[in-house]
């Protein structure tokens, strides 16, 4: 490794720091040409750049060989309980031209983090072997991926003894219960989430609202009659999961699907992702993005076999234990 200096990351590191972000992100797209083009200029990376930087209690380091800065990590914590005392180094958080080097700029950065009580910490890694890599050995695993594929040119059908169709209000009450089976299995193990789990009354009333939004397609698979799962798309803007380099323009987003548990083994979920996949073809998208736990057995498998690459991976630490 070659001698460098490391120091806390300063407003005046932004445009050298977009310059970085702006290189890794047409490295990445080689890879995804799906994600968006438009931050290959620095000049729309260092919005990125910057909006992170002017997030509240956001801090980091940069890395400098000679009067060249190679590298910076930029993170800022999130107020949501959910995921306790944290720290996230989004997207646009972290570029250098050596990977190894990430591992130096963490631990510049983490010690303030840590001494501030920001113990959960998380991180979004473009799907770059050793980048992975070396966020690995910083102790951090793998735990949520972000995936895009092209919107299908040939027509989806459901497999035989499956209906798949737009859901109505006649379908509220079993989306209402629906609603509770994704949250439900993703609290049991191997995922073990601490998400908050609706109740019934609060998602019956939450359909009642929404069923008819037309910014929304919720569609329902019936088996023998009986609806036995439900899925959602929408434009990739009403997802605040997939933003600035991780949204392709021009997206369709498959958001939600989930089935009994009974009803499991059909084709069901398989069958709810394509009619999402047809549905942002036949509206004209060019491309579908989603995201899973990784630890969910379910998803894991499935939306890979439906042609989902994963572009990027929310790695996660939790320090003290």
């Amino acid at each position: 490794m070659s001698r460098h200096v490391i120091r806390p990351f300063a407003e005046a590191d932004l445009p050298a720091a977009a310059g970085l972000l702006a290189e890794r992100h047409r490295e990445h797209r080689k890879r995804h040409p799906l994600l968006p083009a438009e931050y290959e200029d620095e000049q729309v990376a260092v919005v990125e750049v910057t909006a992170l930087w002017e997030s509240e209690s956001a801090s980091g380091a940069v890395l400098l060989e000679g009067d060249e800065l190679t590298g910076y990590v930029l993170g800022a914590p999130k107020p949501s309980p959910v995921w306790g005392p944290n720290v996230w180094i989004e997207a646009a958080g972290q570029a250098v031209r050596e990977p190894e080097h990430i591992r130096d700029l963490y631990g510049a950065a983490a010690a303030k983090w840590v001494d501030d009580g920001r113990t959960a910490q998380y991180v979004l890694v473009p799907d770059d072997a050793e980048l992975v890599d070396a966020w690995f050995r910083l102790g951090f695993g793998s735990q949520h991926a972000h995936a895009v594929r092209p919107a299908p040119t040939t027509r989806l059908e459901a497999p035989p003894g499956l209906t798949v169709r737009r859901g109505t209000r006649d379908d509220i009450a079993v989306l209402a219960e629906l609603d509770l089976v994704l949250p439900q299995h993703q609290g049991q193990s191997p995922v073990f989430s601490a998400g908050e789990l609706p109740t019934l009354e609060e998602a019956l009333a939450d359909w009642e609202e929404s069923i008819d939004d037309l910014d929304y397609a919720t569609f329902v698979a019936e088996y023998d009659g009986r609806v036995i799962g439900s899925s959602v798309g929408c434009s990739v803007d009403k997802s605040s999961a997939h933003s600035g380099l991780a949204r392709p323009d021009n997206a369709g987003f498959l958001g939600y699907a989930a089935v009994l548990p009974e009803a499991r083994g059909r084709g069901a979920g398989r069958a709810l992702g394509e009619a999402v996949l047809q549905w942002s073809a036949d509206t004209g998208y060019t491309a579908v993005v989603t995201d899973w736990r990784v630890t969910n057995l379910l998803s894991s498998r499935t939306w890979p076999k439906l042609g989902f690459q994963q572009t990027f991976h929310r790695l996660h630490r939790l320090i003290g234990y």
